[in-house]
């Protein structure tokens, strides 16, 4: 089992720096004509989500040696050997790659540490709009140098947040049901973990997700959430969203 120094040795200058690296990286093929891939489960992949993973996994190996990786984009450890670990990064090289395809701009690097089976630093960078979010344990949670969350909600004027590429018919449904209870609601679409962020900025009060997500999809906006003040937590259950399952699938979610 590989273990820590101190959560607080780790600086979070290093992670952001990190996630801008691959940001340029990624910028250099979204100018391009690239190709599109699919793995095995129908997901696309291009080079940009190569070059970032190999870019982000190389400089947190070299930075924290004794901190393991969990990557969308690399082989997936075993239940039986990571269910062990104290500490893990957990990393979405692109979250949002069909944003990515679609050159919409909406897509983002993810990186998050997990403690046992909670985020509780993440880094989340949308380089095509130069927006950086980041957090830390007993450090806050920020935006582009200022302090989240922005704005304080009001019950008044309610906003939902919902996926832009993989809005359900039950997530629909939720919304509508939203509708009742606050006949001023507005709905925003966006890709990406940009909706989990947006929750945590404030400018968005809810954003429902029935609908399939894996851990390194959430877990470095989900960190920034918390630390904002704000949970992500189990659809119909009052607990939070939990990480390093035996599945990482994650279940259906609300950030609110």
């Amino acid at each position: 089992m590989k273990t820590i120094m101190q959560f607080d040795d780790i600086k979070i200058e290093d992670i952001k720096n990190i996630a801008l690296k691959a940001g340029d990286v990624i910028m250099e093929i979204y100018k391009e004509d690239f190709e599109v891939e699919f793995k095995a489960d129908n997901s696309p992949l291009t080079k940009a989500d190569k070059l970032s993973n190999e870019l982000i996994c190389s400089s947190l190996e070299k930075l924290y040696p004794q901190i393991p990786i969990m990557s969308e984009e690399n082989k997936q450890v075993e239940y039986e050997e990571r269910k062990n670990w104290e500490y893990y990064w957990c990393i979405d090289p692109i979250d949002g790659t069909k944003e990515f395809i679609k050159k919409n701009g909406e897509f983002t690097v993810n990186i998050a540490l997990i403690y046992k089976n909670k985020p509780v630093l993440g880094v989340v960078y949308a380089p095509a709009i130069e927006d950086l979010y980041w957090a830390k344990e007993n450090e806050g949670a920020f935006k582009n140098n200022k302090k989240l969350p922005f704005t304080k909600n009001s019950d008044e004027n309610f906003t939902v947040v919902a996926s832009k590429s993989h809005l359900s018919k039950e997530t629909q449904e939720f919304i509508d049901e939203l509708t009742k209870k606050y006949p001023l609601l507005t709905t925003n679409s966006k890709g990406s973990s940009l909706k989990l962020c947006m929750v945590a900025e404030g400018i968005a009060d809810i954003y429902p997700r029935m609908a399939p997500t894996m851990e390194w999809d959430t877990a470095a906006a989900d960190a920034i959430v918390r630390i904002a003040g704000k949970m992500t937590y189990q659809y119909e259950k009052n607990i939070p969203l939990m990480y390093n399952k035996e599945n990482l699938l994650n279940p259906w979610f609300i950030v609110k």
